[in-house]
């Protein structure tokens, strides 16, 4: 297991990691959290290069993907930087990339009954005005469980808060920082169920934003954490 302790913040520049060959040709990765090798809970930067191609499969818990470069395909299109989506439980495909792409892959992560399939332009979708001089545009809310985008603006400055349930980020574009340091782009995060911290820019910053989806499974005095995560009922 890798960074299965979702009591503990994890913090990693995936600028600084190496990639890891996969069982395809041609598909390599960076993994993030892991429960198992090849099955169960992973988060992972994973790079198709020219004309790789994988094998048929499904989504057991659902698989979540924002595209970060290039163009990633399968039998329902082609799917370029900046698209978001989801793919439920039952949903099969044989994903390739004719070009090369690098994408942020989600699995096993789905709540219960959450069954939509999800694809968002984000270069045309709706942005928000959100607390201060933010911007936000929606990706999904699933009960307790919301994923964003959000613009920070240089010199913005966020308060004190708290992150109940959780909060997982992936930084786009610029550099995140607040009190436990900085975070430039290509940096994903972690923080625990009811972890603070006080976020600033200082310059234009972007991020993919992903909160309320990391309750423990007990919430006793003596209680640890545990290793899975869960959705509010």
């Amino acid at each position: 297991m890798l960074n299965m302790d979702f009591s503990q913040a994890v913090v990693i520049n995936t600028n600084a990691q190496a990639w890891v060959d996969s069982p395809m040709p041609g598909v390599l990765r960076k993994r993030l959290a892991r429960q198992e090798a090849e099955r169960g809970h992973a988060t992972s930067i994973v790079k198709y290069e020219a004309g790789a191609t994988f094998s048929q499969h499904d989504h057991p818990l659902g698989e979540e993907i924002l595209v970060l470069h290039g163009v990633f395909s399968d039998h329902s299109g082609d799917y370029g930087a900046g698209t978001y989506f989801r793919n439920p439980e039952g949903f099969t495909h044989a994903p390739f990339s004719a070009g090369g792409c690098v994408i942020l892959v989600k699995l096993h992560q789905f709540c219960a009954g959450d069954t939509a399939r999800v694809c968002i332009d984000t270069h045309t979708g709706h942005w928000r005005a959100g607390n201060g001089n933010l911007q936000v545009m929606t990706l999904h809310n699933y009960e307790a469980e919301s994923v964003a985008l959000v613009k920070w603006p240089a010199g913005e400055r966020f308060v004190l808060h708290q992150h109940v349930g959780g909060e997982e980020i992936f930084v786009l574009e610029g550099e995140l920082i607040d009190e436990h340091g900085r975070y430039p782009a290509g940096t994903w995060m972690r923080r625990p169920h009811m972890s603070k911290h006080s976020p600033y820019v200082e310059k234009d910053t972007l991020i993919w934003d992903k909160t309320g989806h990391l309750l423990p499974r007990n919430l006793g005095a003596n209680a640890g954490l545990g290793t899975q995560a869960v959705c509010v009922d």
